[in-house]
C-alpha cells in the first residue's frame, strides 16, 4: 500500500543526513506502484524527486518544493538467459545494494562482490556507472528497465544504449526515465571477477588479474571500505556522507601534461603523480588523477577544517565530505568550494562533484 505523508523531512532519506522537507512525500513498496504514482504526478504537472537509498544526493536546506518517490521496492530473481545461457539476477530498483550482493553470495554466484559495501539502493548503480576496487557497473550490467514518463510504459535498455562512462551514464541528470529494475551477469561457482585492484589482489594473496571465491573478496572489501568510513554506520559520522564527494579527473593528454609540470612546480620535482589511463582498453580517452591524492597534496588533510567544524573532511578518507551531527546542506557546500577551489589555485585542475545536487548548486 502507497503511503503518503505531506511537509516530509528528507534528511533521514539520505546518508547525508541532510536537507530540507519534500511538500509531501510518497512511498511505493513495488514497481506497479511507483509506476503508477510518477505516471499520476506527471499527469499532475508535479515536480517529482525520485529516492532510492539517498547516497548520492545532497539536498538542499530549502527542501523540494513537490513530491519525493522513494522506492521501496524489494524482488530479486535469479535466471538463465535463454541464448547465452548465462546466469543472472534481476532486482527492483529499490533493493539494498549491499543486501543484492550478499544474496547473489548466499545463491552460489560470483561477480558482484567488489563492490560490496557501497551504499544505496540497486536501481542508482547504472546510473552512476558505481565501481569500486577494479570492478565497475558496466562489467557486469545486463540491462536496465526504465519508466519512459514521456510515454508512460516500461521498456529494457541494454547497456549499448546507455552511454556507461567514468561515474556516469546518459541515465544521470535527466529526468524522463525512471529506472524500475536492474539485471547483471553473474559466475558460476561463486568465481569472482578478475581482481585488478592491486591493495585487494595483495590483501586476497593472488596476481592482479586472477579470480578467487567471490566471498573472500567480499571479505576483503567490506574491509577495505569500512577502514575508510565507507561502510555505513549510524555511530560513526565519518559514514555520514554521500561517499567520495569528487570524481577523480580525466584529462587529455596535453592538459594532463600541463597539470603534472603544474604539480611538481609546487611540490618539487621528485614527486611522484599517480595517474592511471582513463580507458585501459581505449588510451584516447583521457588521463585520470587521483583527487584524493591532488586534495591533501593542496593542504587539506584529514578531519580539515578540523574537530569544531559541523563539516569536515573524513578522518579516515580525504574524498568523503562529511556531516558531524547537525551541520547544513550550506556548510557542506561551502566546505566542497573551498576543496574545489584550493585544488584549482594549487594545481589547475578543477574537481567535480559526483552527488547529485537537489535544489543546491557548487
Amino acid at each position: 500500500m502507497t503511503d503518503i505523508r505531506h511537509a516530509a523531512p528528507l534528511a533521514d532519506l539520505t546518508t547525508l543526513r541532510l536537507g530540507g522537507p519534500a511538500r509531501d512525500l510518497v512511498r511505493c513498496p513495488d514497481t506497479r506502484g511507483v509506476v503508477e504514482t510518477v505516471i499520476d504526478l506527471d499527469r499532475q504537472a508535479e515536480p517529482v524527486l525520485i529516492i532510492g537509498g539517498g547516497s548520492n544526493l545532497v539536498i538542499a536546506d530549502e527542501g523540494f518544493d513537490g513530491t519525493a518517490v522513494v522506492i521501496g521496492s524489494e524482488k530479486i530473481e535469479f535466471g538463465t538467459g535463454r541464448e547465452s545461457g548465462r546466469s543472472h539476477v534481476t532486482a527492483d530498483a529499490g533493493v539494498t545494494w549491499d543486501d543484492l550482493v550478499a544474496a547473489t553470495l548466499d545463491a552460489g554466484f560470483g561477480g558482484l562482490e567488489c563492490l560490496s559495501g557501497i551504499p544505496g539502493a540497486a536501481g542508482a548503480t547504472p546510473v552512476q556507472n558505481v565501481g569500486a576496487y577494479g570492478v565497475e557497473v558496466s562489467d557486469v550490467l545486463r540491462e536496465v528497465q526504465v519508466l519512459d514518463r514521456r510515454s508512460g510504459g516500461l521498456r529494457w535498455v541494454a547497456p549499448a544504449e546507455l552511454g556507461l562512462g567514468y561515474r556516469t551514464s546518459n541515465l544521470k541528470h535527466r529526468d524522463d526515465f525512471v529506472v524500475v529494475a536492474v539485471s547483471f551477469w553473474l559466475n558460476e561457482n561463486r568465481l569472482s571477477q578478475p581482481i585488478r585492484y592491486r591493495e585487494l589482489s595483495t590483501l586476497l594473496g593472488v596476481e592482479p588479474g586472477e579470480r578467487v571465491d567471490a566471498a573472500a573478496a567480499r571479505e576483503q572489501v567490506v574491509g577495505l571500505r569500512r577502514a575508510k568510513g565507507m561502510v555505513l554506520d549510524a555511530d560513526d559520522h565519518d559514514t555520514w556522507s554521500a561517499g567520495s564527494f569528487f570524481t577523480n579527473p580525466i584529462l587529455d593528454a596535453e592538459e594532463a601534461a600541463k597539470a603534472v609540470r603544474r604539480i611538481t612546480e609546487v611540490l618539487g620535482a621528485d614527486i611522484s603523480v599517480p595517474s592511471y589511463p582513463a580507458d585501459a582498453a581505449d588510451s584516447s580517452v583521457g588521463i585520470k588523477l587521483s583527487a584524493g591524492w591532488l586534495i591533501e597534496r593542496a593542504g587539506f588533510a584529514r578531519g580539515y577544517p578540523g574537530p569544531d567544524s559541523p563539516v569536515r573532511l573524513s578522518t579516515k578518507h580525504t574524498l568523503a565530505l562529511t556531516n558531524r551531527g547537525d551541520a547544513t546542506t550550506d556548510e557542506l557546500l561551502a566546505l566542497a568550494r573551498d576543496v574545489r577551489d584550493g585544488v584549482h589555485d594549487a594545481f589547475g585542475v578543477t574537481l567535480r562533484p559526483e552527488p547529485v545536487l537537489v535544489n543546491c548548486e557548487l
